[in-house]
């Protein structure tokens, strides 16, 4: 099944095969999620069978919308198509843009719409095999001292979002 997400190609926002997009490094709209609980994240690692960035580490939730889906529905339709999560309030934090290299000729050039939650207590996750291989709530600071020892287990964006967006997303 092809998956069309939106795209800018010449100025205009059209619909574009999402394998197409990260092969020629097009600027599209995505959406990333942080669930929070006190200092601690919900992190994924994400499933072997991933066409990127196979096992590594990344932020709650993160994908592409649909053609005319809003960011927020976008956002709630991903936590609980990936990790069984649903019935969260989303706070939206801010827009950036990265480009980054993924590896195996893929580039994601992505516009993304920041959104984080928080909780009282850790939930209870139900992660879909074919997105996510492991789920873990880690501290901040742990989290930075485990990218600063060994970034390739993290993902770029999630990298990127903590070096360069940090106060735009957890201020």
């Amino acid at each position: 099944m092809s998956v069309m997400i939106p795209t800018w190609v010449g100025g205009d926002l059209v619909a574009v095969e999402k394998l197409e997009v990260h092969r020629r490094g097009l600027r599209h709209k995505a959406v990333s999620v942080f669930v929070m609980c006190g200092e601690r994240v919900l992190l994924q690692r994400r499933a072997l069978g991933k066409y990127h960035t196979p096992g590594l580490w990344a932020n709650t939730c993160c994908t592409h919308p649909h053609w005319g889906e809003e960011p927020a529905e976008c956002a709630r339709r991903r936590l609980d198509e990936e990790l069984g999560i649903s019935g969260l309030r989303l706070s939206y934090r801010d827009r950036v843009e990265y480009r980054a290299d993924v590896g195996g000729g893929l580039i994601e050039h992505e516009v993304v719409d920041i959104f984080t939650a928080d909780v009282a207590s850790p939930i209870p996750v139900q992660p879909d095999p074919d997105e996510v291989m492991e789920v873990e709530w880690c501290a901040m600071d742990d989290l930075r001292a485990r990218i600063a020892d060994d970034p390739s287990r993290f993902t770029p964006w999630l990298r990127i979002y903590l070096e360069e967006h940090r106060a735009q997303i957890f201020a």
